[in-house]
């Protein structure tokens, strides 16, 4: 008992349920191993009885971070300070970062009083480290018990199907007025609801930010910690509307070089708007990829989040690229680009980012000799001061990881710690290269921004939406500027289910929630304003990950991981506030188990889900497939993803012949052939009840055109088009559970042939028109030149 105790007060599951009458015990040396990945010592009976003995004394009159809503109760923390505590807010400082500081806000001073019954306090998650006291270990306190899944995928679902909502139902949605603002339900009358309480009369509200709040009580006992003052919701597309879903590497022009790139995503969002009425682009990660050859070609494990990956820059758009003088070898480099892109589109060959990356460095090298202009000179020092340390850390990683490799740890140990002497003198040693990559940091951001100014005057509601991915790569930028921010020797994963008796490892290590909440959430907080500058939305993969993460530790199989609770209300605090300072919806992938209460918590803070057609099926009652009328609103719905089989070959079966060709089925191919004709005989059924599919059976182009008709059908505000499905594209970009045996992350766009095509010829494609005559809006979309949202 003493080490469930103790791991509970860490936040630390010892027990999880992969199905609702199933519940399995964490190995005691996995609860040991990621206790100690915290900084608890529980190695022997005496270790554990020593610390939960000093944990469980000590007392602290706030956590480390507070965090209060917008026109809702005080969390318990605040509102039951005794009578007569004095409270003081110290509001962060206006000046964006970077900027001259001006007269500092003056501090909010109040008196807290008895609480009211009227007015009520929020239950708060935990500060790690002090009593769960909730009924499972490592559920934050005022959360359902994380350790059930009763949203877990029924038996016979398919393979990562979502944990389905109850069947008909959809969260609550946001009403009218202000954004953001969820006035009270009921009009009055008798036997009408009470509106919700409020904070107490003695609590002066702070402005929406990260402030600091101190507290004295009467008998002098003092505590200060961080306080996060959020609105109530994210800000929420401003009308249903569809988009385009791409990888961006894939997305070739006749102007790339060898892969796509941010020219390719602002022609394709200027078109998908001004031609089709598109209402956003969404792309895969753009992070900043850990270099090597050969890189890892998978967006979703960066060197860093917080900075994008400068391959993706278009160099001939960068304003000095003509000022260039050496001419002769500007042109060898295009021709050799020009190669790159003439292999993959037309003989076979896959996009090999290591090439492209090292024509795009040596054309960079000559770009960057040109003379900034004196307003280039000014926004560049602009984007510096407001980057701060960050940036030149992560700067100085890239400098340094071209002379001693990618990997940090291999690095000479005083180069390990980027606050040694021995980092310091490297950094005046290599000054230039840190430059260089400071520079490139601040061009890609520049093309970013073009790419949404771009979508905008095309007239989207919405814009570019950005994509998150859940980890870092343990031997990154990330890793080695915010090491105390990670939990070392651990990878975040998946737990076994009935679909994954192993398990998953993505080799992503976490981030600590101590060392977030004792922080601020500084880190976080950072991630997402560099992400959401230049966004129209952010998707957020693997959005459980805000409420736990399954941790494995190193050398053990995914089986032997546990989970791990984070503060989901400081995360969904920090979130909402960076989304509503940057005005951005988000949107959560939310596939696969989830656990009982997060959908709910997700859509009461404006946080849009996932809802991918083939897995919405009547879980809880026949299984079969789910009404349009009884999809949720609050999503973004789809026929695929970048992990998923297109619809062509969900539709023809090429995706179970491709996966028994490479050895990944766990039945004969004839038992998955039949199951697989039978989900999508039972989905084409109801599309031909609904009179989706007029032209009858056989015609798999009119098949694409009916499940977008459906998704149409449903209430969901944002309808995504997988680009590929445009022109009927059977391969899939990333094969879960695969690595050398299929090309993840390297296929262009490609016809039904498998002949890679263009961005001028997918916008030209008879297949593509024929299926945006579906979503078609019925007004005009196209903005004048310069038109902004509001």
């Amino acid at each position: 008992m003493g080490l469930s105790r103790l791991a509970a007060l860490h936040g630390v599951a010892t027990s999880y349920s992969p199905s609702p009458d199933v519940t399995v015990s964490v190995p005691d040396d996995t609860v040991i191993a990621v206790l100690a990945a915290l900084g608890v010592d529980a190695g022997t009976p005496a270790d554990v009885r020593k610390c939960l003995a000093a944990a469980e004394s000590r007392s602290r009159l706030l956590p480390p971070t507070v965090v209060v809503w917008a026109g809702e109760p005080l969390p318990s923390a605040l509102a039951g300070l005794p009578p007569g505590s004095t409270v003081t807010v110290e509001p962060e400082p206006s000046d964006p970062p970077g900027h001259p500081a001006g007269r500092p806000p003056a501090p909010l001073s109040m008196r807290a009083r008895a609480a009211s019954p009227a007015t009520g306090a929020r239950a708060a998650a935990p500060a790690p480290g002090a009593p769960v006291g909730s009924p499972t270990p490592g559920a934050p306190a005022g959360f359902p018990a994380l350790g059930a899944s009763a949203g877990s995928p029924a038996p016979g679902a398919p393979v990562g199907s979502p944990a389905a909502d109850t069947p008909g139902t959809a969260p609550a949605e946001a009403a009218e007025g202000a954004e953001g603002a969820v006035p009270p339900r009921g009009d009055g009358a008798a036997g009408a609801p009470a509106a919700a309480p409020g904070p107490p009369a003695w609590w002066i509200p702070p402005p929406h930010g990260v402030h600091r709040i101190h507290v004295r009580t009467p008998d002098n006992r003092r505590a200060t910690a961080t306080l996060v003052a959020a609105p109530p919701r994210v800000p929420q597309p401003p009308e249903r509307t569809h988009g385009f879903l791409v990888q961006l590497y894939s997305l070739l022009s006749a102007r790339s070089w060898g892969m796509g790139d941010l020219g390719d995503l602002t022609d394709l969002a200027t078109w998908a708007g001004r031609s089709v009425g598109s209402g956003f682009v969404q792309v895969n990660p753009l992070h900043a990829a850990v270099p090597g050859k050969p890189t890892d070609p998978s967006p979703y494990r960066p060197s860093s989040r917080r900075f994008p990956d400068p391959v993706h820059l278009r160099v001939e758009s960068i304003p000095e690229y003509g000022h260039v003088r050496d001419r002769a070898t500007l042109d060898d480099l295009r021709q050799d680009a020009a190669a790159l892109s003439e292999a993959v589109l037309n003989k076979g060959a896959l996009i090999d980012r290591d090439a492209v990356w090292e024509l795009k460095r040596q054309a960079l090298e000559l770009v960057v000799r040109v003379p900034l202009t004196p307003g280039r000179r000014a926004d560049y020092c602009d984007f510096l001061a407001e980057q701060g340390q960050a940036l030149e850390d992560h700067a100085l990683w890239c400098a340094l990881a071209e002379v001693h490799g990618p990997d940090w740890h291999t690095w000479p140990e005083a180069l390990r710690d980027p606050r040694s002497a021995g980092t310091a003198r490297a950094r005046s040693e290599l000054l230039d290269r840190v430059d260089f990559h400071c520079r490139l940091a601040w061009l890609t951001a520049g093309q970013l921004a073009a790419a949404q100014r771009a979508a905008e005057d095309a007239g989207m509601s919405v814009g570019i939406v950005h994509d998150l991915a859940v980890g870092v790569h343990p031997a990154g930028a990330d890793t080695w500027s915010q090491q105390e921010a990670f939990a070392h020797g651990m990878s975040v994963g998946a737990p076994p289910d009935a679909f994954n008796a192993r398990g998953q490892d993505w080799g992503l290590p976490p981030w600590r929630p101590d060392t977030l909440a004792a922080t601020g959430y500084a880190a976080y907080r950072g991630l997402l304003r560099g992400l959401l500058a230049h966004a129209g939305a952010l998707r957020i993969d693997h959005v459980m990950g805000l409420f736990r993460l399954w941790w494995v530790p190193e050398g053990r199989p995914p089986t032997d991981g546990t989970y791990v609770a984070y503060d989901a209300e400081a995360m969904l605090a920090v979130l909402v506030l960076e989304a509503h300072r940057a005005r951005t919806a988000v949107v959560g992938e939310d596939l696969g188990t989830v656990a009982p209460g997060v959908r709910e918590a997700l859509a009461r803070r404006g946080v849009l889900g996932t809802s991918v057609l083939w897995f919405e099926r009547d879980w809880e009652g026949d299984g079969r497939p789910l009404a349009p009328e009884k999809w949720r609103r609050d999503c973004l719905a789809t026929a695929t993803t970048h992990d998923l089989p297109s619809t062509a070959a969900r539709l023809t079966g090429d995706h179970v012949t491709l996966r028994h060709r490479l050895g990944l089925l766990t039945r004969s191919l004839e038992e998955e052939l039949t199951a697989d004709l039978t989900d999508t005989a039972e989905w084409l059924a109801l599309l031909a009840r609904l009179r989706m599919l007029p032209e009858g059976d056989g015609d798999e182009e009119a098949a694409v055109r009916a499940v977008h008709r459906f998704l149409l059908r449903t209430p969901a505000r944002m309808t995504g088009v997988w680009l590929p499905d445009t022109v009927g594209d059977r391969r899939p970009q990333n094969l879960p559970g695969t690595w050398d045996q299929y090309p993840n992350w390297r296929l262009p766009i490609a016809d039904p042939e498998g002949h890679p095509v263009t961005l001028e010829e997918i916008t030209a494609s008879p297949r593509l028109h024929a299926l945006m005559e579906v979503l078609r809006p019925r007004k005009p979309h196209t903005a004048p030149p310069g038109e902004r949202r509001p």
